[in-house]
């Protein structure tokens, strides 16, 4: 609940003086109209035995005192419309009061006082008026504070992909350097510098394709080409791409889930996308791993997809910050896998852009990827607008 508004003793006095002229001219205006109906009365003779009649009902007879007199009649009647006039000059007034010290605190909120708000108690109609208002104040604040945040965020992708274009061109500026110098002493030499810039290149490219990718990604309006198709399937498929490099590794692909099939409608190129980063850290970084399990289930209106491997575990503090564009749960792993830091992030906005979402734990026995999906897209957002509004 807001104050009550607080007159100063200028308003106050504005106050008196309104009632006091008010009545002043209702008084005047009471004494021209009596004298006037006066004349009238005594310059007609009819209009007399009219009123003669009028007051001879309202007093119910002669043996009634002159109570109920026209004059008395008629200044009870002027004076209950006086008073009417004076509350509704008053409020009227009080009310252009109310309006000038709202105005006062929407200049103070003007002037750069983002952080304060309206908090009058007001007439019904201005305390709409003012709801409105810190409504609006609270959305532009909240904009400028995403604005920033947008601007904040541009910033460190800059900051990002400079730094991780600058060592690989780097190291390609310099071999072709030594190349361009002659500063080989053999064609073997030579090869390895040109390979070394030719790794390094694919390095850069990779970055970029992932850059494009996650921008795009990010972007609300991203289309999705949806498809119906057999979720256990998928995953059946991409287990077997997956099974030469995994039999390097020393590592089974396990697949299952229920019911089977599993059909669901998403985008299956984009979710390919996520499965395939997904499975490709899970051979990277789970070290002394035996086995990367992907497991779907229906759980109701969704599916639940687990990407899981018996290797290493992800140290609890990094887990929150997996998603997080660039990061790394270790700096050294981009020299030694190559891995941009974009891969979680572009996952994680395929799945938003499917109406669901994803999480990471990792305990002692297993780090898993847990993605939750609608089986159709659009069910959720569907779901969120059936909901009554406040």
């Amino acid at each position: 609940m807001g104050e009550k508004v607080h007159l100063t003793g200028k308003e106050k006095s504005e106050l008196w003086f309104e009632g006091l002229v008010t009545l002043v001219l209702l008084l005047m205006l009471n004494f021209a109209i009596f004298v006037l109906l006066k004349q009238m009365i005594a310059a007609n003779q009819n209009l007399q035995d009219s009123i003669w009649s009028v007051k001879q009902v309202l007093t119910f007879g002669a043996n009634r005192a002159h109570l109920w007199s026209w004059r008395n009649v008629f200044g009870i009647a002027m004076a209950l419309i006086d008073l009417a006039v004076i509350y509704w000059r008053l409020i009227r007034r009080y009310r252009q009061m109310q309006m000038r010290h709202v105005i006062r605190e929407l200049h103070y909120i003007a002037d750069g006082h983002l952080d304060h708000r309206v908090r009058l108690a007001v007439n019904t109609d201005l305390q709409k008026v003012i709801n409105s208002i810190n409504a609006l104040v609270d959305s532009t604040v909240n904009s400028m504070a995403e604005e920033r945040k947008i601007e904040q965020s541009k910033d460190e992708l800059i900051t990002n992909v400079s730094h991780d274009i600058r060592t690989p061109l780097t190291s390609i500026i310099g071999y072709l350097g030594l190349i361009e110098d002659n500063q080989y002493r053999s064609r073997d030499e030579l090869l390895k510098y040109t390979h070394t810039a030719y790794l390094k290149a694919k390095q850069m490219k990779v970055l970029v394709e992932d850059l494009f990718e996650y921008t795009k990604v990010r972007q609300t309006t991203t289309p999705l080409n949806t498809v119906q198709f057999d979720m256990l399937a998928m995953l059946e498929q991409l287990a077997a791409s997956f099974e030469m490099e995994s039999s390097k590794k020393g590592m089974t692909i396990v697949v299952k889930g229920e019911p089977d099939p599993l059909m669901m409608e998403a985008d299956t190129e984009k979710l390919g996308r996520v499965f395939n980063n997904l499975i490709v850290n899970a051979l990277k970084y789970g070290k002394g791993g035996k086995h990367i399990f992907l497991d779907a289930q229906k759980v109701g209106s969704e599916v639940v997809i687990k990407v899981s491997n018996d290797g290493q575990p992800i140290p609890n503090d990094a887990l929150n910050q997996l998603f997080d564009r660039f990061y790394r749960v270790e700096e050294s792993r981009s020299q030694e896998t190559g891995g941009t830091g974009l891969g979680l992030a572009i996952a994680q906005s395929i799945i938003a852009l499917h109406g669901g979402y994803i999480y990471a734990d990792s305990t002692a026995a297993l780090t898993s990827f847990v993605i939750h999906l609608p089986l159709k897209v659009g069910e959720t957002l569907k779901r969120e607008g059936e909901k009554p509004r406040g």
